[in-house]
């Protein structure tokens, strides 16, 4: 099969390499797809501690496609399933993934890109979050992310302030459901602005979901006296330091809204599956480019730069 192989910071090649084969209690995906994650991009930089060159097909954790292959004692699954996957190898044209590590995906959503852990990862956290309706919420970044919260909030009945850099960005965010939009510009305007759009009391929730200091620091500004700051960002590439005498005073509780049990991770993408659906989340919205295989590096380098109207970028074999 061909795999990508990162060979160096900002390099990747294709390789000619074996086709796995399912071990006890695995299966073998032909992969349709992966999804190109943000957390990528510091390895993709190639920080001190990270070891080149990579296995075949590694980084790339957001594979779907249809299980091709059983391993034994494999009894729930059948060749012709499609499926998501909770894998580590999908920049190739196949991986393996536990039998337990499946989501199924539905017949009616035979043409439609799904890469399932972040879909995933957006339910669980909105369910950190405990949005309700008449809360007033803002959501700092509307990347993939940011414009599923956007919408899931929305829906649930809140207010959505919509908070990001990019113009494109903003008008996404309208589209998911926002009711104001302010650009990501300036700290303090941005401050006066919540204020006076919820009276002085700031907002309930907020969700920042860039994953940088600026964005975290004007996140607890927002957020109300016992209201509930959720950190959706993937904070990577190096420490952070808050504010904890403002974080202390508001009295706000903090949910790090990162789930790493594998079976929290599997339900965020099975309610992802009813939510896609259903109508509620709009796939078509959202995965705005895509690359062969043998342009991986090109869609790193897109998912770092955000070029126009980008959200999310997948590699297709």
């Amino acid at each position: 099969m061909r795999a990508a192989v990162v060979t160096g910071p900002g390099a990747v090649r294709i390789e000619d390499v074996p086709r796995p084969e399912p071990g006890p209690g695995q299966v073998r995906i032909r992969l349709e797809g992966s999804g190109v994650c943000a957390s990528n991009l510091t390895p993709w930089e190639g920080p001190e501690w990270m070891s080149f060159p990579t296995d075949p097909g590694a980084l790339g954790h957001e594979g779907w496609g249809v299980v091709d292959a059983l391993g034994e004692g494999v009894g729930h699954w059948t060749e012709g399933d499609r499926v998501a996957a909770l894998s580590g190898h999908a920049y190739a044209e196949y991986d393996l993934a536990d039998a337990s590590a499946l989501v199924r995906i539905p017949d009616e959503l035979a043409n439609t890109p799904f890469p399932g852990e972040p879909f995933g990862c957006a339910m669980n956290i909105f369910r950190r979050s405990d949005i309700a309706a008449g809360h007033t919420v803002a959501v700092i970044g509307v990347g993939f992310l940011g414009a599923i919260l956007v919408r899931l909030a929305s829906s649930a009945g809140a207010r959505v302030i919509a908070i990001s850099r990019r113009a494109e960005s903003l008008g996404l965010a309208r589209t998911m459901g926002a009711a104001q939009t302010i650009p990501m510009d300036d700290h303090w305007r941005i401050i006066e602005r919540v204020k006076q759009l919820t009276g002085g009391r700031m907002c309930e929730r907020v969700i920042e979901a860039v994953g940088k200091q600026w964005p975290l620091d004007l996140a607890a500004e927002l957020t109300a006296e016992g209201g509930r700051l959720v950190i959706a960002g993937y904070h990577q590439d190096g420490p952070r330091q808050v504010n904890m005498q403002l974080w202390n005073w508001r009295g706000f509780d903090v949910a790090n809204a990162h789930e790493r049990d594998p079976a929290v991770a599997l339900q965020g993408m099975r309610e992802a599956v009813e939510a896609v659906r259903s109508g509620l989340v709009d796939p078509s919205l959202l995965v705005t480019h895509r690359f062969r295989l043998d342009q991986l590096g090109a869609a790193l380098d897109a998912t770092r730069d955000r070029p126009g109207n980008f959200v999310k970028a997948v590699v297709v074999p």
